[in-house]
Order: C-alpha cells, then sequence, then structure tokens
C-alpha cells in the first residue's frame, strides 16, 4: 500500500511542470488511502495532511447540503417560471409583485404570490419610472443623436468627423469633417443637417466640450430639447456609438486615409452603403432605406465601401 501511495505521487509530480497539479481523482484516491492506509501520514510527501482532511471536510459538507436540498423543504420553481418572473419583472418596473403574479396566473401557472416575490428582481433603487432603453424606444421617431470620432490620416493628422444620426430608421442624415472643431462649426452643421429635414423633438449627446454655449443656443433655437448624457456613460448614446463602432470595424480600420478630402469620399461611399444596402438587426434585418425584396431572376453582386464589401441583388432575365 506504501508503494502505490508513493507510485501515485511520484505520478502527480512527473505531470505538474512548475505548480503541483491535483485533480479530482486524485483527492479521491488521497481520501482512500487515508481510510485503509493507517501510515498515510508518514509516506505524504507532496502536500500537507491537513490538506487531505480539509478535502474529506469539504467533501462531507457538500454531501450533507446536497442532500439537505434533495429531501427537505418547498420544492424549486422549474427555470421556465423563474426567467418567466424575472422577464416580466425586467419589461415592466413599474408593476409590484401582485400585479406579475396576477399576470402569470393568467398564462396558466399555478404559483403562488410568495414565489413570484422570491424570483422578481430586488432594485435597491426602487425606479418605478421608465428605463431609459423604453424612452429611447418610444420616443424614436423624434429623436437624432450626434457625436464626434477621430480618424489620423497617412501623416497622423488627426480629422474629426461629426456624425449626425436618425433614431427611427438608425439612419445617418448628415455628417461633415474638419480638423479644428469649435462649437461654430458644430452650430452650423446642425443648421445644414436639419435645413430640409423635419425638426426633432429630442437631441441626444455627450459633455464633449466642442459643443459650447453658441451650439446650446441654437438647439433651443430649435425648439429641441437637449439630453446631454451622464459623465462617462456612452451607454447612454448607444445608438450612435454603435454606428461609430461599425464605421471604424467595417471600414475605417481597413483603409489608409490620405487626407480630408479622401475621407469625405470614402465616407460618402460607406453611408451610402450602410443607408442603402447593409441590413440591421434592429430593423428586424431591413435597410435605414427599405430595401425591396427580389425573388426573381439571376443573383449578381456589386463591390461597394471601396470595395471591402458587397451588395447582392437580383437582375431580371
Amino acid at each position: 500500500m506504501e508503494i502505490i501511495f508513493l507510485r501515485k505521487q511520484l505520478e502527480i509530480l512527473k505531470r505538474s511542470s512548475k505548480k503541483i497539479q491535483i485533480q479530482k481523482s486524485d483527492q479521491l484516491f488521497f481520501l482512500f488511502i487515508r481510510r485503509v492506509y493507517s501510515k498515510w501520514r508518514d509516506s505524504l510527501i507532496i502536500i500537507k495532511p491537513e490538506t487531505v482532511i480539509r478535502w474529506h471536510r469539504k467533501r462531507f459538507y457538500k454531501h450533507l447540503m446536497r442532500n439537505k436540498i434533495k429531501y427537505r423543504g418547498r420544492p424549486r420553481a422549474s427555470n421556465e417560471i423563474i426567467q418567466l418572473i424575472k422577464q416580466i419583472a425586467n419589461e415592466n418596473p413599474m408593476w409590484g409583485v401582485p400585479r406579475i403574479h396576477g399576470e402569470i396566473l393568467k398564462l396558466g401557472y399555478n404559483i403562488s404570490q410568495a414565489t413570484v416575490w422570491r424570483y422578481t428582481p430586488k432594485d435597491k433603487n426602487n425606479i418605478t419610472g421608465q428605463r431609459w432603453k423604453t424612452f429611447l424606444k418610444n420616443h424614436a421617431s423624434e429623436i437624432i443623436s450626434i457625436d464626434f470620432f477621430c480618424v489620423p490620416t497617412i501623416s497622423f493628422r488627426l480629422l474629426h468627423v461629426l456624425v449626425f444620426l436618425s433614431h427611427d430608421r438608425r439612419k445617418i442624415i448628415h455628417f461633415n469633417i474638419t480638423t479644428n472643431p469649435t462649437s461654430e462649426w458644430a452650430t452650423q452643421q446642425l443648421k445644414n443637417a436639419l435645413y430640409d429635414s423635419e425638426i426633432p423633438k429630442y437631441l441626444i449627446r455627450d459633455r464633449d466640450c466642442r459643443f459650447g454655449n453658441l451650439f446650446k443656443k441654437s438647439v433651443s433655437d430649435f425648439d429641441i430639447r437637449e439630453i446631454v448624457t451622464a459623465y462617462r456613460s456612452p451607454w447612454q448614446n448607444g445608438y450612435v456609438e454603435r454606428i461609430i463602432g461599425s464605421i471604424r470595424r467595417e471600414f475605417l480600420d481597413h483603409v489608409i486615409v490620405m487626407n480630408e478630402n479622401h475621407l469625405r469620399k470614402l465616407l460618402r461611399e460607406y453611408f451610402h452603403y450602410y443607408n442603402n444596402q447593409r441590413t440591421h438587426l434592429g430593423l428586424n434585418k431591413d435597410s435605414p432605406e427599405s430595401r425591396i425584396v427580389h425573388v426573381i431572376g439571376k443573383i449578381e453582386k456589386v463591390a461597394v465601401a471601396n470595395g471591402l464589401h458587397n451588395y447582392y441583388f437580383r437582375k431580371a432575365a
């Protein structure tokens, strides 16, 4: 028995590189040896005897708790019911436990109100108003959002791009580029973006210092309510942040910009692809400018966005 015990320890040392690696099967072996071999402490080399005892106590505790959970107490609700309770609670933050319980009863689940209370997420802030995501969804047709992002040229000169996005169809309605972004320049871009389009009710932006007092006054003159996101909270302007990320991942990360005119040409081509041809998950896999479904004809493709993407369509015979 002593030889077997020593050989097992030698096997563990051989398969360990720097730190001794003990698997669950090794732990079971040590626990077995502790029961059948009385002098196991004298032959134990690679670990301390207290470690083996700790393993034994840990396994006994798991065994005890497993039997306790299995044979005692009220049976746990099914995962389907738990997920349904959490879904209803998250989607309806103004509902209380009795309201959620009544809704679940109408769906054919016979559970108690105490069970609903147990699995309802506990919100420490006790928010009863609509969530930010709900606000964006309810007012999407009346919201535009704007944001800056920077693009380096081949000579490491920074170009600043301002993007205007309409939330209704996730459409880019205006953009422009400059090397010197000021409040006056941003104000002029706002006027250009809204020159021949419907005036939105809300404008979402971050706390960028390039949006100065003149820009704020211009927004107020348009009778637009300006919503400024919290400090270091880009998720509150998530739609335009997502689009900027798509611009970088799908396009700008794969090209070298020569100068301002070159970047304007590239972005104009990409934004045409983005608005008219690229499908979006948030639009049920449609484009901002809705695409017609072609069912007849031979499938053709056209390289778009500087050849980085392809547009597929059916060509009539």
